[in-house]
């Protein structure tokens, strides 16, 4: 089951950076990126830890450079990783897009 996370901190950022695209200082393709990422739908229960593992092994990327991607630490990567922890919020978008979209998806 898929739930469109909306939030009101979400809409303000959008409106802000859809301003400041419009006086030219983030660029057409940032903003489209942007976009891309507030727009996604996630899944909940989509990413398992062993599904994280296999993201981050077929990237070929260690946990400390995945860590980075996702903008977190590694011992959070370490967590989903054993199953101790869950990611959420903006990590768990960045996952379902690398999952969907591969890792150039977030480069």
């Amino acid at each position: 089951m898929l739930t469109k996370r909306e939030s009101r901190i979400l809409q303000e950022v959008h409106e802000m950076a859809s301003d400041l695209h419009k006086i030219g200082l983030i660029d057409t393709r940032r903003i489209r990126e942007f976009e891309a990422l507030c727009g996604l739908d996630v899944q909940d229960m989509l990413i398992c830890r062993r599904e994280i593992k296999q993201l981050r092994e077929n990237a070929h990327l260690s946990q400390a450079v995945f860590a980075a991607v996702l903008n977190t630490s590694v011992s959070t990567v370490q967590k989903w990783e054993i199953g101790n922890k869950k990611p959420s919020g903006p990590s768990l978008k960045l996952l379902n897009l690398i999952d969907r979209k591969g890792l150039d998806a977030v480069l």
